[in-house]
């Protein structure tokens, strides 16, 4: 046996950073690491945590003899389906973006080998205190965000990605009712309150589906944009991609502008939402001849943006709720108080969300002054 070979599978089976709560995965990836390792050079001492997220997936990174550094997810099969997020790579990659390249893919056991997009996130960058009183807004990350996010649009077919249809939008806007509510904050609705929900989800799903239809990230925000180094020049990065879908040109720039984790003023978002706007208008995403006319109307076009993010904020919060209660990430709920603010100041906006307003202020115990509300739509 080569001699440098039986080192790296003494060290390979050496391996210990890493906390496994299944025994048996544990030794299926020892064993796929022990394969995979000489291919790339890979040095299993430096084998770390690099992140988890919301899912059940986890991250590590680890460094070669070279010193390039490498990605590797672990994903149980039996909780998340790692097909979706190679069929996404390959269409973003096609497209121009910069997205983590699958060098190695056990898909039997849900195990990935993946270039390194970098160890910075749009959100490091913006917020390192982690604090939206510190945080200050970057508006050039923001328009290379933006051009990011029309790069993926423009790349757009038919029947390629699941559609964000009526049934998977009223499926989302149901975590609310499901887990938020019932579960988290143990409240059953009235026969009344059912009625104005179940009225204001209709209108929800109605905005939503009378825009035109795009590839949508889904998650297309500051945590999973990268900040990574490509021929001396800043670029961007896209993670988390595993969940895009074929729905509203709405719900990207809703989901950029108004973060689960950090919130701006609203002349900033105008500020950034207005650049986006532009530039789809520029390249025939939003065409004054669309069915719209959003290209001769920003202010159609921000409404829809509102709508859109409504129905995010909602889910959001049946979501942060789920991964309490279910997953155990408590985490999450800390956040509630933002996308309840969200979700009031939108539905303040419009005459129609009136009656809902009133039930999510019954429902979170706010107090609010009667008076004559003017500039509504």
């Amino acid at each position: 046996m080569n001699p440098s070979t039986s080192h790296q599978t003494s060290t390979f089976s050496s391996i210990s950073s890493i906390l496994w709560d299944d025994f048996d995965r544990q030794t299926l990836f020892h064993s796929w690491l022990k394969t995979v390792g000489p291919d790339h050079h890979l040095l299993a001492s430096s084998l770390r945590t690099a992140s988890a997220d919301a899912s059940f997936r986890r991250y590590f990174r680890i460094d070669n003899s070279m010193g390039q550094s490498f990605i590797i997810m672990d994903a149980p099969p039996d909780k998340e389906n790692c097909q979706p997020f190679a069929l996404v790579s390959n269409l973003m990659s096609e497209a121009g973006l910069l997205v983590p390249e699958i060098l190695n893919w056990d898909a039997a056991h849900g195990f990935m080998l993946l270039t390194d997009l970098g160890a910075k996130t749009m959100m490091e960058v913006i917020n390192p205190h982690m604090s939206d009183a510190l945080a200050e807004p970057k508006l050039d990350l923001y328009l290379q965000a933006i051009d990011a996010l029309i790069t993926w649009q423009l790349a757009s077919k038919t029947d390629v990605l699941p559609n964000y249809d009526e049934s998977l939008l009223r499926r989302e806007l149901n975590l609310y009712p499901e887990w938020y509510l019932a579960k988290h904050k143990q409240i059953t609705l009235t026969p009344s309150q059912q009625a104005t929900l179940d009225q204001a989800f209709s209108l929800i799903v109605q905005r939503n589906l009378a825009v035109p239809f795009v590839y949508v990230h889904r998650d297309f925000m500051p945590r999973n944009l990268m900040i990574s180094e490509r021929g001396g020049k800043p670029t961007m990065g896209v993670l988390d991609f595993q969940d895009a879908v074929y729905g509203p040109i709405t719900y990207d720039i809703a989901s950029l502008m108004r973060d689960a984790f950090l919130s701006w003023e609203e002349p900033f978002v105008l500020d950034v939402t207005i650049r986006y706007w532009e530039k789809a208008v520029k390249v025939g995403l939003l065409g004054e001849k669309s069915a719209t006319g959003w290209g001769a109307d920003f202010g159609e076009f921000y409404r829809a943006v509102e709508w859109q993010a409504l129905q995010r904020h909602l889910k959001i919060l049946g979501i942060f709720a789920r991964l309490t209660l279910r997953d155990g990430k408590p985490k999450y709920l800390a956040d509630t108080t933002r996308f309840i603010n969200y979700v009031r100041k939108t539905a303040d906006r419009y005459r129609d969300l009136g009656p809902f307003l009133k039930l999510i202020d019954e429902i979170e115990g706010i107090e609010t002054t009667t008076g004559y509300a003017f500039g509504k739509v």
